[in-house]
């Protein structure tokens, strides 16, 4: 046996050596050699917190084997080679630069290219390339025609600031960003709170800014006591309108518009009423029982149905304008809610909501405004190119409202000063920059664009 493999063996070695052989003559020679691949070049920039006119650069070029990284600062000169920690770079002269990280292997050359855009009119370099805004006009002395609203609340107005001088500087109308609903001002049966309502209003009266009421009655904004009132419908009936009275005339010739009821239609299909404890224990005609009582209460105050989505959804405008319709001479207005983003509505469902409201005599109030620049939670920063796509937004929401009749025109109130204040990122859960100011209270591009629809 042991014989038999040993020939066996020696039968088929020298076909294994003439495979090895021919390899050996058209392969290499030497010993197997992996090529080199290029290492990519990646960095990190910012501003320097203590010098707006310092850039850091952070080399986050990561690779194995030996290779090289250079700058160009893209100010000129020759490449400067890169040392160990942050680069920092002082960018003084005005202009856009071509910051580039070239790393270089065996393999050949990576390169990463950033753009630096400096403006020292308007603080040095220019966060993510965008500029914050130089324009000194006033907003509300752009606006000749209608009211510049914001929001506001007792806490801002109280405590002064940087916030309270530009509410004051720019707007010529506040609303309460959830202050003047029924839980707060009416928190238990019999006991009213008007304490941080009357703040916003006062405020208001004694800086000459005209005072818009929000809201009166608001499915969200309930207190559990009336959800679960235990009267029977006629004492929830008597209850309500008491709320009504008492609030409006404690504000007569203060407030100068109320919204009366807030978001009553549903989204679902058809667009009914949405369910409320008002619906359910007034029946469906509630709403005009409370606009009927608000007008008892100021004969001279307006008085607007508010909702939103009225530019996105045909149906829900249809179902608002059927409302504003039945109520006759007891509405003088539509809120039009524009809770929007920088890629829609278009503009003509935008000019939809004010032609309906024209058509019928009403005046417009577009209210809540502010404009999404990360509907799709695409973007970690605010890019120049979404920060000009919303200011182009901005301009055609103002410009769309600027041009309806003069009659007609009532405030076009945004929802918010600066952008990490605003509702919509805990709303969405994802960071956004919806409004006109910079978290630092510069102007934003949407800034020039509010003044550039006034044109």
């Amino acid at each position: 046996m042991k014989y038999k493999n040993l020939f066996n063996i020696l039968k088929v070695l020298p076909l294994f050596l003439l495979i090895i052989s021919c390899e050996g003559e058209e392969g290499s020679n030497g010993p197997i050699i992996i090529p080199v691949e290029k290492v990519q070049a990646a960095f990190n920039m910012s501003i320097s917190s203590s010098d707006s006119n310092v850039l850091l650069l952070d080399n986050k070029t990561v690779g194995t084997g030996e290779f090289k990284s250079e700058w160009d600062f893209g100010q000129g000169g020759a490449l400067v080679l890169d040392q160990p920690g942050i680069e920092e770079i002082r960018f003084d002269t005005d202009g856009t630069f071509s910051v580039r990280l070239i790393v270089t292997n065996d393999a050949g050359l990576t390169v990463d290219s950033k753009t630096v855009v400096v403006d020292n009119s308007s603080g040095g370099i220019c966060p993510n390339g965008i500029c914050a805004s130089t324009n000194s006009a006033i907003l509300k002395d752009a606006a000749t025609t209608f009211f510049v609203g914001n929001i506001t609340r007792a806490s801002r107005v109280n405590g002064g600031g940087q916030h309270t001088e530009i509410l004051k500087t720019h707007f010529s109308s506040i609303t309460s960003e959830y202050e003047m609903k029924m839980d707060v001002m009416y928190p238990s049966e019999g006991n009213y709170d008007f304490t941080a309502a009357d703040a916003i209003v006062n405020f208001g009266v004694d800086n000459g800014i005209n005072v818009h009421g929000h809201a009166l009655i608001w499915h969200n904004a309930t207190p559990d006591w009336v959800k679960n009132f235990s009267g029977t419908n006629a004492e929830f009936e008597t209850m309500v309108k008491d709320y009504i009275t008492t609030t409006v005339t404690r504000y007569k010739g203060k407030i100068a518009s109320w919204d009366v009821v807030n978001e009553a239609i549903d989204d679902g299909s058809g667009n009914p009423l949405r369910s409320s404890v008002f619906k359910d224990k007034m029946g469906d005609d509630y709403i005009k029982k409370c606009f009927q009582w608000a007008r008892d209460a100021d004969p001279d105050v307006l008085l607007f149905y508010n909702d939103y989505n009225m530019a996105s959804s045909p149906g829900k405008r249809t179902a608002m304008f059927n409302i504003v319709d039945d109520l006759g001479d007891l509405v003088d207005g539509v809120g039009a809610q524009m809770h929007i983003s920088y890629n829609g509505p278009s503009a003509s469902n935008i000019q939809a909501v004010a032609d309906g409201t024209v058509s019928r005599g009403l005046k417009l109030h577009f209210a809540e405004l502010d404009i999404r620049a990360n509907p799709n939670n695409d973007q970690t920063s605010l890019t120049a190119a979404r920060a000009d796509a919303q200011k182009v937004k901005f301009k055609e929401v103002v410009k769309i409202y600027n041009s309806i009749p003069l009659d007609n025109k009532y405030a076009l109130t945004v929802w918010g000063l600066k952008d990490n204040e605003s509702w919509l990122i805990d709303f969405w859960g994802h960071i956004d920059w919806p409004l006109m100011f910079n978290d630092d209270y510069s102007k934003k591009p949407a800034y020039d664009g509010f003044l550039e629809g006034l044109e």
